[in-house]
């Protein structure tokens, strides 16, 4: 980074938007919003916002909290990602008795994946983008979500989904349509264009 690039900071705790940012070669640093995001989601579902919307709202909320406490050059970047199946919005289990519900639920059905990302700069929005991918679990019974979640780990918990696609999710998978970033939580590409726009992103290495 030189000194007149501007410095990111992701408005997340998130390790896997950071390792994917990281991974792409953008240099950021993780600032948590410390919002109710519950309860943001249930204000939204309540006022009957489609999953898009209310995905950029909460990484609207998150992304202002942390805007107003970076110096006045940072680049703010928060992301949500929000489970749609059959008109139901999921949320991360709690515990692994929960992520077994959510998997039977989801066993042998459709559900989506929207990833939204918002980004600030001056304290301001300027600029977001929203994707969807759409997947299907393959038809599986208890015992093996039982055995799944075991050899997972409680990583898994902290998924949407209960599954990572770059892990042992795969295994639960009939079929994807869709960007593979925005299963993983953040659609990669839109968001590396606006660094480039906003020149807050170096030419990458070259490789030796």
């Amino acid at each position: 980074m030189t000194s007149d690039t501007p410095p990111i900071v992701l408005a997340s705790a998130s390790a896997a938007r950071a390792r994917l940012l990281r991974a792409a070669g953008v240099a950021v640093t993780l600032q948590p919003a410390r919002i109710d995001e519950a309860a943001v989601k249930e204000a939204l579902a309540a006022e009957g916002a489609s999953a898009e919307d209310a995905a950029v709202a909460i990484a609207e909320f998150k992304g202002r909290a942390v805007a107003a406490r970076v110096p006045a050059g940072a680049i703010v970047l928060a992301a949500d990602q929000l489970l749609e199946a059959e008109g139901t919005w999921f949320d991360k289990p709690r515990d692994t008795a929960e992520a077994l519900a959510h998997l039977m639920r989801l066993s042998g059905r459709r559900h989506d994946l929207i990833a939204a990302a918002v980004g600030f700069r001056g304290g301001a929005r300027v600029w977001h983008q929203v994707s969807r991918a759409r997947l299907w679990m393959r038809p599986f019974d208890e015992a093996f979500a039982r055995a799944y979640l075991e050899a997972a780990g409680p990583d898994v918990l902290a998924c949407v989904g209960c599954y990572e696609i770059e892990g042992l999710g795969a295994q639960l998978m009939n079929r994807i349509e869709g960007d593979l970033f925005t299963v993983q939580g953040l659609p990669l590409l839109p968001v590396l264009q606006f660094l480039r726009d906003q020149g807050a992103l170096q030419a990458p290495m070259r490789c030796t």
